[in-house]
Formats: C-alpha cells, sequence, structure tokens
C-alpha cells in the first residue's frame, strides 16, 4: 500500500508561480511511477504530467509544456510540481498518483493509489 498526501495548493494570481508536492509512504518510493492530474469544476480529471522510475524519464500534457516541471527526490519520498506561468484555466484540484509500472503514463488506469487533491486557484 502506498499512501500520498498533497500539499502547496493555494490562491496566486495569473503569471504566478506555485511548487506542489506529494509526499509518498512506504519505503517502495522509488520503484512507483508517478503522476500528477487535475480536475476542474464540471469536468473530467486529466492528465498532468508523469515520472518514471527514472527521473529522466518524464511525460507532460500539451497545456502545460514549458510552464510545469516534474521531479521527484526518492530520498525525501515525495515527487514535485513547479508551476510557473500560472493560467486562470489551470484552476483546478490537482492529485498526486502512484503506479507500480517503470513508466506509467498519462492514462488513469494505469495508476493504483491517489492522493486527496490540492486545490490551486488562479485569479485573472
Amino acid at each position: 500500500q502506498v499512501q500520498l498526501v498533497e500539499s502547496g495548493g493555494g490562491l496566486v494570481q495569473t503569471g504566478g508561480s506555485l511548487r506542489l508536492s506529494c509526499a509518498a509512504s512506504g519505503r517502495t518510493f522509488s520503484t512507483y511511477a508517478m503522476g500528477w492530474f487535475r480536475q476542474a469544476p464540471g469536468k473530467e480529471r486529466e492528465f498532468v504530467a508523469a515520472i518514471g522510475w527514472n527521473p529522466g524519464i518524464r511525460l507532460y500534457a500539451d497545456f502545460v509544456k514549458g510552464r510545469f516541471i516534474i521531479s521527484r527526490d526518492s530520498a525525501k519520498n515525495t515527487v514535485y510540481l513547479q508551476m510557473n506561468s500560472l493560467k486562470p484555466e489551470d484552476t483546478a484540484i490537482y492529485y498526486c498518483a502512484a503506479s507500480r509500472g517503470a513508466v506509467a503514463g498519462s492514462g488513469l488506469s494505469r495508476y493504483e493509489y491517489w492522493g486527496q487533491g490540492t486545490q490551486v486557484t488562479v485569479s485573472s
């Protein structure tokens, strides 16, 4: 079992930055691929970014390329999402997810464990 706890969300103005963190329990964090997803009101949950066992393997949704960076620190059992140049359309609940696969990719069904989410609100 893996438990995930997100933090770092909040209210920010357009163009601002936030760094989300996802702390994972368990001693096998380094064997999980990790992902970030988001869900805006009235919309389906969508993929944002993923990182494999090998932190050099990263995948991003087109709408965040060049603005968001996913990273992981296995010593701290934590994955991060650095979000820059935020836009009002980035407003959503952001979820962290873990997969036993080496690289989980963008599909929601590939992830076995999910956090409770953290709210990000970008004001115009």
